[in-house]
């Protein structure tokens, strides 16, 4: 394995360890009114669908991003996910929990389907063309998602900085998905310094305006 791939798989690794909080709070919702019984079959059906769809849907971003200036649309698209990141506090899950076996595996899945959107793109966006790296990525997110939660959950309470470090991954990831624009690519490469800067540039914006923004929000309740 070469650099580019450990690093590669290294940035999925992190942006299923930080998308992957939301997801495994959405299926606790949608299971929670299940007899104790049924809900770990809820989630392990649930979750088995839901991956095939996500699989479905990377592989479907993966060639599309291939279309010209996609590429660097879906990374644009990914500094937004990454600066709502830092600034989203409302954390309002409103999912409906079922009452059956399947009305909760169905609520896992829509609500999987739509709030999985940043985890497709960012995924597809790191892992460059690369279907090893994409199954590999969906596949490691789903013991996040089953097991990861709580823990996830925990540190983002006792450590906020981690948020930050999950924002930096994503912006870093939004960067190189510009920077290997099939339009653009060239430039970068035969100007090193200016690829280093911009993504310097990408990831310190996103950082600092999510901070600036934060410490807006405080000044205004305080």
């Amino acid at each position: 394995m070469d650099l580019e791939f450990i690093l590669a798989f290294l940035t999925i690794v992190g942006i299923d360890i930080i998308l992957g909080g939301d997801n495994a709070i959405v299926v606790a919702l949608a299971c929670r009114k299940l007899p104790q019984h049924q809900r770990n079959k809820a989630i392990v059906i649930g979750i088995s669908l839901a991956l095939i769809i996500r699989i479905l849907l990377t592989l479907i971003a993966v060639q599309l991003l291939q279309i010209p200036f996609l590429l660097a649309i879906g990374g644009a698209l990914l500094i937004f996910i990454a600066y709502h990141l830092l600034t989203d506090k409302e954390d309002s899950h409103d999912v409906e929990g079922g009452t059956t076996l399947w009305s909760a595996i169905k609520a896992i899945l829509i609500a999987d389907f739509i709030m999985g959107f940043d985890n497709v793109i960012a995924v597809a966006g790191a892992a460059h063309g690369n279907m090893i790296l994409v199954i590999l990525g969906l596949l490691i997110s789903v013991p996040i998602i089953i097991w990861g939660s709580k823990l996830i959950l925990v540190l983002f309470e006792h450590f906020p900085f981690i948020i930050y470090i999950g924002a930096g991954i994503l912006a870093f990831t939004a960067a190189r998905m510009i920077s290997h624009e099939e339009m653009l690519a060239p430039l970068f490469a035969s100007h090193p310094l200016l690829l280093y800067s911009f993504q310097a540039i990408v990831v310190c914006g996103v950082l600092l305006a999510g901070w600036l923004s934060n410490q807006q929000s405080k000044n205004l309740t305080a």
